[in-house]
């Protein structure tokens, strides 16, 4: 396997470093407006209640057009879609600075919401399209301006929200303004999609049970996340900066363990079983946050724990999505991203609510009865979602037996791997199975196919031509992956037992993204795994490593 070339990932061309800015800007977009809530409610006469409705528009416009997103993509090209995403950030983030009362935020909030779902919903697409060195080096980069973006968010939001809560407000539109203007002279135009999205489609995903339980899952999740998110803040009882400083934590909290620790622990335990004790346990920080109300520093050391938990979350209902329904993974994470807003919608507003009216300790307690609903539709999903974490099924073909096994991705280093395969096979005497792996890569709880379905057949098409052209008798299929090195490898060893392969043929570049960089590569995986040899072929150098068995 191999996404690159050489080459350090910061040589990018400069329109990758813009749109890298814009994507910070854009993970700053929840997180920001958390330290200036009870300010806004204070300086303009507005209940809490009011106050998180910021979240509710929010999120319910966003979750709405996660349902378009695709269909205009898909009409106007990536570019466009970035830039009015961009555009609508610039204008409705500059005219809530400017807002006299709390309902217009609260509108011009929804319209936010719906540039930042523009804009989230082909960032990712737009960076793997225009970045050097490789799909890896673009994974890096999202994956830090992700985790920037979360952490950052609070803390610069409790800064300039010290001065005023209008602060953050401009300071997004005057950062997108300079992001829209580079992003615009930089990023040349891209080609429109062949394929053009239905708006139906993800409709019709929900019809799959191992969808519709995945994305039910997350609802009820999501209710308790935006609970501790929206209303923590006024129990707190702390400064705009103060506030700021416990959710930079947070902040951090959740991306380290989103990129770094998820992918370990599904290694280790499987992705259904970390997600029934990780949601377990956000439950139980809610309950202890119920029960510490009063105190600060219980609220402070629960916000920041609850980062950890919540970034495992994210990161592995994200990738059982992508695998619990037999659809296109866009269509499968707009369907997803729709129902599971509503969650993080209704719960800003209904815990300003209860709190207010009942008890400041209620919104925790009902958000964490939320969680545990959320892990009962999980298990009663179990059936249907076993398959997540087992490797695709190929078709029994008694034939393919004792054939060589060569594992290549979309990657141009696939290339040196195939003719170097053809010469190992045609000396050898073996036929060739090629498994081309089809990857949808998962960052936090964003998801971009990395090839689409049509360009994959034909990419095998042409590679399966170019091992017979060179002689040799070769079959091929394609199996999806959501891109983790570990999933990939258990792919190829799966195959490699199954097809009693007398050696794989690999490339020898990492896995792509930071966890990759600290988790090890495919490579590395396969070699210590197989049980046979290991052929690798080194893309940068054109030549086949030493057998590695």
């Amino acid at each position: 396997m191999s996404h690159g070339e050489g080459g350090s990932i910061l040589r990018q061309p400069k329109s990758v470093w813009a749109v890298a800015f814009a994507c910070v800007i854009a993970f700053m977009g929840i997180g920001l407006v958390d330290p200036i809530l009870p300010a806004i409610s204070k300086d303009l006469h507005a209940n809490p209640s009011q106050v998180e409705l910021l979240f509710t528009s929010y999120m319910l416009v966003t979750g709405v057009a996660m349902i378009i997103t695709g269909w205009v993509s898909s009409r106007i090209g990536p570019k466009r879609t970035l830039l009015a995403g961009l555009v609508l950030i610039v204008v409705f983030s500059a005219l809530a600075g400017s807002a006299d009362g709390v309902d217009g935020i609260i509108g011009f909030r929804a319209g936010w919401g719906l540039g930042n779902a523009l804009f989230i919903a082909t960032a990712l697409a737009v960076i793997v399209g225009a970045a050097s060195g490789g799909v890896g080096g673009a994974i890096i980069l999202y994956e830090a301006a992700l985790g920037v973006g979360i952490a950052v968010g609070p803390l610069l939001g409790g800064l300039l929200g010290g001065i005023s809560w209008r602060g953050p407000f401009i300071g997004v539109a005057v950062l997108m303004a300079i992001a829209f203007i580079a992003v615009i002279t930089l990023l040349p135009t891209s080609p429109k999609p062949t394929h053009r999205s239905s708006l139906a489609d993800p409709f019709k995903a929900l019809r799959h049970r191992g969808l519709l339980t995945t994305a039910l899952t997350a609802l009820f999740y999501n209710y308790g996340f935006f609970t501790l998110l929206a209303w923590t803040p006024f129990p707190m009882g702390l400064s705009a900066h103060q506030l700021g400083l416990v959710f930079f934590g947070w902040g951090l909290c959740l991306a380290i363990t989103s990129v770094f620790v998820a992918p370990r622990l599904q290694v280790r335990f499987g992705t259904v079983k970390t997600l029934y004790v990780v949601q377990g346990l956000i439950a139980l920080t809610l309950v202890v946050m119920g029960i510490g109300t009063q105190s600060k520093l219980t609220l402070i050391l629960a916000v920041i724990i609850a980062g950890l938990f919540l970034g495992i979350n994210n990161t592995l209902i994200t990738q059982a999505v992508m695998k619990a329904a037999p659809v296109e993974r866009p269509v499968a994470s707009a369907a997803y991203s729709f129902v599971r807003f509503i969650g993080g919608a209704i719960a800003p507003f209904l815990a300003g609510k209860l709190g207010e009216n009942i008890s400041p300790n209620l919104p925790f307690y009902v958000g964490a009865g939320c969680v545990v609903i959320g892990i009962l539709v999980l298990a009663s999903g179990r059936k249907v979602l076993a398959r997540v974490d087992e490797p695709e099924e190929p078709a029994p073909n008694p034939a393919d037996a004792g054939r060589l096994l060569v594992a290549v991705d979309a990657g141009p280093a696939g290339t040196a791997v195939v003719r170097h395969a053809a010469e190992v096979a045609a000396q050898q005497g073996l036929a060739v199975h090629l498994l081309h792996v089809r990857e949808t890569e998962v960052v936090g709880d964003d998801a971009v196919a990395l090839e689409g379905a049509v360009d994959a057949e034909q990419l095998l098409g042409e590679r399966l031509a170019e091992l017979r052209a060179a002689g040799v008798s070769a079959d091929g299929e394609i199996v999806a992956s959501t891109g983790t090195h570990p999933e990939v490898a258990r792919l190829i060893l799966d195959r490699a037992v199954k097809l009693a392969a007398p050696a794989v043929v690999i490339g020898s570049s990492s896995h792509p993204g930071l966890h990759g960089l600290l988790g090890g590569s495919v490579v590395a995986e396969v070699s210590q795994h197989a049980g046979r040899p290991v052929l690798i072929i080194d893309p940068t150098a054109d030549k086949l490593s030493p057998v590695t068995g």
